[in-house]
């Protein structure tokens, strides 16, 4: 019998620290927070947490105080009155009264707006304005002002579809890695505009301490200030379909002089996209390009092979819009075209004029024309495309 209750307890033991060994590379508390916001965030909770713990303790040692020396063996009887009638019994049911209002609007609920009022200072100090659009299931950003003023750009994941998968080992970052991360400046204020194309989102990095929607219609702020150089990584934390799990956030925070350079930078790669659509393109060439084009932003609807998701997300292979006419006899652009869709939207479908340039449009068009059994045979060239906005 002893043996028996000794392996028990030996595997016991042996579980216990396994379970030890398989959480040790999990946190149990906030990351480290890189902004005032999340900093502040992190002091007000870890308050909290100590006076509820302060409260559950001292509660708890009472009822077991109370349970061990006010028993019925001991000879006591259970009360019977049904209110306070001494002034004994009224201070001891103020007292616990008045120190709960204490607790909760003095050293609870001077913090916690504190911490209100602070989120919601977006303006005052603000060094740059950045604008962020979400939409299904990837993020465009638009610096407003500042260096890098009318720099635009659309981020998606960059997860390679593999992993997804499950045909390649999961990277370190898997889910949570992007093709064109955000590029901020340390130590300056930015303040973060928010909206949506389609359905609300949820724009969050936990190292911000920030988690603001995006919804439609609307203009929703929040701010950032990021005191050390870094990469910091979020996601959508709004259900919004489909994709909703495929849309990270990834914010690179540098030093000035680098922000600096990578806006002139990113200036001249515009520039340089926007030039390619002065040139003839081969129909090789666009299809080559607007396989990458597909695969980065159209795959998760349509999927790779073209197949789609009926009935929200029509399959492009055998589908008469494709299969049609973009231009009529006059050269004019046909409504609810294949091109039309794509540079105007319908339905859950974007615009993609305001995402993309024209190289990438009349790129993309011209593979899904000649791609997923679609033998339309013909390509649209970028200033075609240039020409219709």
């Amino acid at each position: 019998m002893v043996g028996k209750r000794l392996r028990i307890a030996v595997m016991s033991l042996a579980m216990g620290l396994w379970s030890v060994m398989a959480w040790a590379n999990y946190s149990w508390n906030f990351p480290t927070p890189a902004t005032p916001i999340a900093t502040d965030t992190l002091h007000v909770h870890n308050k909290f947490m100590i006076i509820a713990m302060i409260i559950f303790f001292v509660v708890l040692g009472i009822m077991i105080f109370s349970i061990f020396n006010h028993r019925k063996d001991k000879g006591f009887k259970a009360a019977t009155f049904t209110g306070p009638s001494t002034a004994k019994q009224v201070i001891w049911t103020l007292a616990p009264f008045a120190l709960l209002l204490y607790i909760d609007f003095i050293l609870m609920g001077i913090p916690a707006y504190h911490s209100v009022v602070m989120m919601e200072d977006t303006k005052n100090g603000a060094d740059m304005v950045l604008k962020v659009t979400g939409m299904q299931w990837r993020w465009q950003y638009e610096y407003m002002d500042g260096y890098a003023k009318g720099i635009k750009f659309v981020s998606n994941l960059a997860t390679p579809q593999d992993q997804i998968d499950n045909k390649a080992p999961k990277g370190e970052h898997y889910l949570l890695e992007v093709d064109e991360p955000v590029i901020l400046p340390v130590n300056k204020k930015v303040r973060v505009i928010l909206t949506s194309n389609d359905v609300i989102h949820t724009w969050w990095v936990p190292q911000f301490g920030v988690a603001r929607d995006a919804i439609p219609g609307f203009l929703r702020e929040t701010w950032v200030k990021i005191e050390q150089p870094g990469t910091y990584r979020g996601q959508c934390k709004e259900l919004c379909g489909k994709g909703h799990g495929f849309m990270p956030v990834v914010v690179n925070a540098v030093s000035e002089d680098e922000f600096k350079k990578w806006a002139d930078a990113k200036r001249a790669e515009l520039a340089t996209a926007s030039a390619g659509a002065d040139k003839t393109w081969s129909k090789e060439d666009l299809i080559s390009h607007g396989k990458e084009v597909y695969e980065k932003n159209c795959a998760v609807c349509h999927q790779l092979d073209g197949k789609g998701v009926p009935p929200a997300f029509p399959p492009l292979a055998g589908s008469k819009v494709i299969n049609g006419p973009i231009f009529d006899k006059d050269g004019k652009l046909i409504a609810n075209s294949h091109l039309d869709r794509v540079l105007n939207g319908k339905n859950v479908m974007p615009a993609w004029k305001a995402l993309l340039n024209d190289v990438d449009i009349a790129s993309v068009v011209t593979y899904e024309r000649n791609s997923f059994g679609n033998t339309m045979g013909d390509m649209l060239q970028p200033a075609q495309v240039k020409a219709l906005r």
